[in-house]
């Protein structure tokens, strides 16, 4: 097995002095994976044309333009949507945003203080992923393991795309949150203060969006099994971890939500259902602190707990242990939901992205069996400790993201923090004179399998080699340039007006013009995304959808066709292949975006 021999090399243990213990060449190394990094080839777009890489980034653009133009804090609707619906997302993302719009004013102009903000934010977190990163795998394995995790994050698909320029959405500011939180709790010792602040980066998460609650809760089970098998000197990190969480998530809650929403239950965001799993976890530890006993009592305590805990929330709050989209009519639910590829299963995404599942997947999958024999046969406790916590976080990545590819999210940010101590012991074991040549090569090769990349080179070479094309990259590009800010806002040459086009071109809509739209892809806008799927099903239905809702005007995306489709008629509406009755063509220059009226009554 590749890990076994690995904790037994450790820096500066080798015969002669490597080249690699010159702090001057990691972080050489170290700064070349950083401007991989940082050199990204769309950094121009996203300054000067606001090309965001997803519609949630755009919509994330458009909250904070409205809280800037005066929206007000609380008012999370969204006013030129149909219905307005209020998003799930949370204020406490958008005011470090809008705070950096209002700081680049004045040196960039308004043009570009967006786009800026949008390049810096994500940069800011990254670093601050990266210092994070650095400190907690320093801490157990040293300067130059710390050194090459934070190389291999520059080399993981997972955190360069969901740190990359323009990814304003919340993902990246969970990723920090839960990694300060799982490198407390996986301290050797964890004190009362290690644990207030992992319950507090909890806290934060859950206030800015659900996705990583698993891992939060897994963290809990881990202090409160610490303490049930070493009682009293295991206290105060789960005392703190409890008090913190059920004190801090109200507290957030409160300075996010409108005082008349206070007892309004949210399936998919920080409300009562999920604030009382919180102030269980603060019951709990707080017995915790007044049982006198041995392990026979905490085990009892502990069971308690949990059941009170599980039947509370099922019998206060039902709706919400069936998940967020319990009420999505099917119709929304396999037309819209089920199609989105985050939402997909692992093997239906290996079928549509082959090289997705390689570079996100198989890193995550071999960094949890690494980091799981390193637990078990670790030198030191400090070690085994981290690499439990982290084989841990990766199993339940792997276990979420068989069943929903977005489960990989927070464990593919992970990955790093294994593959850097597994990077130090194969530089260590090219020195070490006990070390065979086949352990050295394992070594290696284990280093760069758990570098995302490296899979996504090998699964770009046959298709390179082929010449064969992208046909999922190239729709992409489509859409892309459907939504790109000049394509839309050249539609502002038409009065404002109601909008109603296929669900993924809403927010770009929303961001590059003066227009409303019907639909966008957010579950909290039941109403518009059944017409829009129903809109686009058939011909007949277009005109019937549009004047049901008062739409102004149809648009559609000129999308190539792909080799061997069965082109929907969305598809074929947009590059011109069908004339729908009872609707008229507005001519409209400078776009590949077509656009129809509904034709006057004679």
């Amino acid at each position: 097995m590749l890990a076994a021999p690995l904790p037994q090399a450790r820096s500066g243990e080798a015969a002669g002095r490597s080249p690699f213990e010159r702090p001057a060449l990691v972080w050489l190394i170290v700064a070349a994976g950083l401007a991989g990094v940082l050199s990204w080839p769309d950094l121009g777009a996203v300054l000067r044309a606001l090309r965001l890489p997803d519609t949630d980034d755009a919509m994330r653009l458009l909250q904070v333009r409205d809280l800037l133009a005066g929206q007000p804090w609380f008012d999370l609707a969204q006013h030129r949507h149909a219905g307005a619906p209020p998003m799930h997302w949370s204020r406490l993302v958008d005011a470090p945003i809008a705070a950096l719009v209002i700081l680049a004013r004045p040196v960039l102009g308004a043009a570009l203080a967006e786009g800026a903000a949008a390049i810096l934010w994500p940069l800011l977190l990254f670093c601050l992923y990266a210092v994070i990163l650095y400190r907690g795998v320093r801490r157990a394995f040293g300067w130059r393991a710390g050194a090459l995790a934070v190389f291999a994050g520059t080399q993981a698909v997972f955190v360069t795309g969901l740190f990359a320029p323009g990814r304003i959405d919340h993902h990246n500011v969970q990723i920090c949150a839960v990694l300060g939180l799982a490198l407390l709790v996986a301290r050797p010792a964890p004190t009362g203060r290690d644990g207030a602040l992992a319950g507090a980066l909890a806290a934060l998460s859950l206030a800015v969006g659900l996705e990583a609650l698993p891992v939060i809760a897994a963290a809990g089970l881990v202090l409160a099994a610490t303490w049930l098998r070493e009682g009293r000197p295991a206290l105060p990190a789960f005392l703190g971890f409890g008090l913190a969480l059920g004190f801090v998530a109200p507290a957030l809650y409160v300075a996010q939500t409108a005082p008349a929403l206070w007892s309004t239950s949210a399936c998919d965001a920080l409300s009562p259902p999920w604030l009382w799993l919180c102030a269980a976890a603060a019951v709990t530890a707080a017995a915790a602190a007044l049982l006198r006993g041995g392990p026979g009592a905490r085990l009892g305590l502990l069971a308690a707990g949990g059941l009170a805990t599980a039947g509370g929330f099922l019998a206060l709050f039902p709706a919400c242990a069936a998940g967020p989209f319990t009420a999505m009519p099917d119709l929304v639910r396999e037309g819209w939901l089920l199609q989105v590829r985050e939402m997909r299963p692992v093997w239906q995404v290996a079928r549509m992205a082959p090289e997705a599942v390689l570079a996100g997947y198989l890193p995550v999958l071999l960094g949890a069996a690494a980091a799981s024999l390193w637990a078990l046969r670790g030198p030191e406790s400090a070690e085994r400790r981290l690499m439990g916590i982290a084989a841990g976080v990766l199993w339940l990545g792997l276990a979420l993201g068989a069943v929903q590819f977005r489960g990989l999210y927070v464990a593919g940010a992970f990955v790093p923090l294994v593959a850097g101590p597994v990077f130090d012991r194969a530089v260590a074991l090219l020195r070490a004179p006990e070390a065979s040549p086949r352990r050295r090569l394992g070594a290696l090769a284990l280093s760069l399998a758990l570098c995302g990349k490296v899979w996504l080179l090998a699964a770009a070479l046959p298709q390179a080699l082929a010449g064969t094309d992208k046909t999922l990259e190239a729709d992409h590009a489509a859409w892309q340039g459907c939504g790109a800010k000049q394509a839309v806002a050249a539609l502002d040459v038409l009065p404002p007006g109601l909008i109603l086009a296929e669900i993924d071109l809403g927010p770009n809509l929303l961001l590059h013009s003066h227009h409303a739209v019907v639909a966008a892809p957010y579950h909290r806008a039941l109403p518009g995304l059944s017409a829009a799927l129903e809109a686009f099903q058939e011909a007949a239905a277009l005109p019937r959808v549009a004047a049901r809702v008062g739409a102004d005007y149809i648009v559609a995306c000129a999308a190539p066709a792909k080799p061997d489709e069965v082109p929907t008629f969305a598809a074929r509406l947009g590059r011109g292949e069908v004339a729908p009755p009872g609707l008229e063509p507005v001519p409209v220059q400078g776009t590949p975006l077509r656009v129809w009226r509904l034709r006057p009554a004679p």
